[in-house]
């Protein structure tokens, strides 16, 4: 994954597929050496795209080319099945073959390429041995760890040589200790891989570290795309903005000032003119039982609705003139006898906003 400049993408698709009650239409492209993630709430068409990509489900308009090899067009009626195109896939559940050695099962993909049989073993020895598993080569998947199966099923897409590689929730199924492991394994295995690697997580920690660029998806569309970092900082939906774990509000700038639809202003430091949005993390809430005497330039009146352990902190929702979420400590929760239906006063600094075009 590195920053270097980088040749023309080596993925170039535009990914056209219509169903029933969905359709996806997706423009993705990726240079080689690239890690690109696709984030996007449940029924977005995550899934529906990494499918297309794979050869699993046909497209109906767009194309799809690989290192300038055209592998699907239904214009021109070409449609390279999935055994035929170099791309490797790692499956959420991993799908090893039960019967088979972790050995046999890595080789697999060579021998079904025509590789002889003590070609393909010894090259998966070699793969099995740079995931660190090279005591497990005769264990059958039954008898693996969620992480040690998890790493078979990557050397098993890598054996194929892939020039594409998919990779579908590989950390879903691993429990919270295995998967900061294996993480930062898999990122390892990422960086030196010279391909296009295609990456299609929930989890927005897997995409911020293992991935280059993040496209979000919505209703089969992108809504934006950029570095993990850029993303962060500046997001352009309610989905993105809790993903990152922002407040995110939508008005018009003048000035440094913005207001919201419904007339309620928030004061930033940034001067904007014209659509704008307007965030702010929970951790920038302070919260007060009475009106308070504060420098705050933004202070709004609020109710509780909730109350919910996230991570050391307690994220309080609040409803209002401006519905919010506010990070606090226990200690602070229980000096402030918060609970539902508590009124409280809410303010946020105008430099702890962020303010930016919309």
């Amino acid at each position: 994954m590195s920053t270097e400049s980088r040749p023309g993408p080596a993925l170039d698709a535009r990914l056209r597929v219509e169903r029933a009650a969905f359709a996806l239409d997706l423009a993705l492209t990726a240079a080689p050496g690239e890690v690109v993630a696709l984030l996007g709430p449940n029924g977005a068409g995550k899934s529906t795209a990494l499918r297309a990509l794979a050869g699993l489900l046909p497209l109906t308009g767009g194309h799809l080319r690989l290192d300038g090899r055209l592998l699907e067009d239904p214009a021109q009626r070409v449609h390279a099945p999935a055994e035929e195109r170099p791309v490797g896939v790692v499956f959420q559940d991993y799908l090893l073959f039960p019967h088979l050695s972790a050995l046999d099962n890595v080789a697999f993909g060579p021998r079904c390429q025509g590789r002889p049989k003590r070609e393909a073993r010894a090259e998966a020895a070699d793969w099995l041995e740079r995931m660190g598993l090279a005591d497990h080569a005769t264990v059958r998947p039954g008898r693996l760890s969620g992480g040690q199966a998890q790493r078979v099923a990557l050397a098993r897409a890598l054996a194929v040589r892939p020039r594409l590689l998919l990779l579908d929730e590989p950390l879903a199924a691993l429990d919270a200790r295995t998967r900061l492991d294996v993480r930062a394994q898999l990122r390892r295995h990422l960086a030196e891989f010279e391909a296009v690697a295609v990456l299609v997580t929930h989890d927005p920690l897997d995409a911020m570290v293992l991935a280059d660029r993040l496209v979000v998806i919505e209703d089969g569309h992108e809504v934006q795309s950029g570095s993990p970092a850029e993303v962060a900082r500046r997001p352009r939906t309610d989905y993105i903005a809790r993903l990152v774990g922002l407040n995110l509000y939508q008005g018009r700038a003048e000035g440094s000032r913005v207001t919201l639809p419904d007339g309620t202003a928030l004061a930033t430091t940034e001067e904007l003119d014209g659509p704008a949005f307007v965030a702010f993390p929970p951790s920038a809430v302070t919260l007060y039982r009475e009106r308070p005497r504060t420098s705050a330039r933004n202070l709004w009146q609020a109710e509780v609705t909730g109350l919910d352990l996230h991570g050391d902190q307690v994220r309080v929702e609040l409803a209002g003139d401006l519905p919010m979420a506010a990070d606090l400590t226990p200690a602070a929760v229980a000096e402030l006898e918060l609970a539902p239906g508590v009124a409280v006063w809410a303010s946020v600094k105008a430099a702890q906003t962020h303010a930016y075009p919309a």
